[in-house]
């Protein structure tokens, strides 16, 4: 019954929308050939049911959303995924995936083909199961990698790279970094700084924790984190595959040279332009965001700091979205100005995670502090205002 009574709220406010912006019955004064016969007014199809389970209400933990209308979700229990908006969602699990939560990882390259990473804890680090779907969950086929953790970034369904964890301790942060140009059929190491393993390499520091990889082909690669030195970003780029690294020095604002850094977030939005974010912590916490429209060869430090930090959201070349638990940050024109919206519903501390598919579209995972329920929130004017999809 909520699932109707929402379904039915949703296309009344489209309808209500759709009316709003149609030319007037003509009068008297207006000419006729401004009337629109009702008859000229689509309908919209209904979305292709999907051949898998339903899922009542899940409780998401993670989502990436390919258009306004075609999401994937993650839960404690299940893999999901919805072609309404959020009001409906299917079980699309891998059979042999039976725990799910917080522990795995996934790329979502399309609504077709996904990946998914779960450790094998009886061998961590040092082992894994990897799932992928190359038809949308329906069904899957299983791969044993390497690795239990890893940081995966497809650039096609066929060609991708892994940054797999082997470990942290004492500031230090063992990876190996794996390619694939068979969709994850199969992996081949090309680099690790992990000084057990044979063909080690320190051109990529053992110090500092890893957060991600971003490339750009199968030659061209960035890794980034935080080293525990002021002044000091880990940025570390490769033009051959892997094999070897070296380091890229930004430049910092004035009054951050000696600030504690962390690069959170690094993408490609098209083949030349990039988009990199760091924390840092001077008096207070602010982001600062980088561009490149070189492809990465050069960067620029974009003029606004955003205070407090907070998740952000690459769009497009132009297009990128910062929401520091407090307002929304809005540019486009590739961070050199930015517009402040601050939302109807003041999150704060029940903000779990979003997902923006343009700069008006987005959805919110909000988790209650108090009773740990997670709710998904949707907005379509750039987080001014917010309706649930899932109470």
């Amino acid at each position: 019954m909520k699932r109707f009574l929402l379904a039915l709220s949703i296309l009344f406010l489209l309808s209500s929308l759709v009316a709003c912006n149609l030319p007037a019955s003509p009068t008297p004064d207006a000419p006729e050939a401004l009337a629109i016969p009702s008859t000229s007014i689509p309908e919209t199809p209904a979305p292709v049911e999907i051949d898998a389970p339903l899922v009542e209400a899940p409780e998401l933990i993670k989502i990436q959303f390919i258009s306004a209308l075609d999401g994937w979700g993650i839960t404690e229990s299940h893999i999901v995924r919805t072609n309404d908006g959020g009001i409906t969602w299917y079980n699309v699990t891998p059979p042999e995936l039976t725990e799910v939560g917080y522990s795995v990882e996934w790329f979502v390259l399309d609504n077709d083909h996904v990946w998914i990473q779960k450790p094998d804890n009886a061998n961590y680090p040092f082992s894994g199961f990897q799932f992928r779907t190359t038809d949308g969950g329906l069904n899957w086929s299983k791969i044993d990698v390497q690795y239990s953790g890893a940081d995966i970034s497809f650039l096609d369904a066929n060609n991708g790279w892994a940054l797999a964890d082997l470990g942290v301790g004492a500031g230090s942060n063992a990876v190996a970094i794996y390619q694939t140009s068979d969709g994850g059929a199969t992996w081949a190491q090309k680099y690790t700084n992990d000084p057990n393993r044979e063909g080690s390499s320190d051109s990529l520091p053992l110090g500092g924790l890893k957060s991600g990889i971003a490339p750009l082909n199968m030659q061209t690669a960035w890794v980034y984190g935080v080293v525990y030195a002021p002044g000091t970003s880990y940025l570390y780029r490769t033009d051959d595959g892997g094999a070897t690294w070296s380091h890229i020095a930004l430049p910092f604002p004035t009054g951050f040279e000696n600030a504690d850094v962390g690069i959170e977030q690094m993408a490609f939005v098209s083949l030349s332009r990039a988009y990199l974010k760091m924390r840092a912590f001077a008096d207070a916490s602010n982001l600062i965001v980088y561009t490149s429209n070189d492809a990465g060869n050069t960067w620029s430090l974009t003029p606004t700091l955003i205070p407090g930090g907070g998740d952000a959201d690459f769009l497009s070349a132009s297009e990128m979205l910062v929401y520091n638990r407090d307002q929304f940050y809005v540019t486009r024109d590739a961070a050199a100005t930015w517009s402040v919206i601050s939302p109807d519903i003041k999150f704060g501390d029940a903000y779990s995670s979003m997902d923006f598919v343009n700069a008006s579209t987005g959805y919110l995972i909000a988790q209650d502090p108090t009773t740990n329920q997670r709710s998904l929130y949707r907005t379509d004017d750039g987080g001014a205002t917010w309706f649930p999809v899932i109470p």
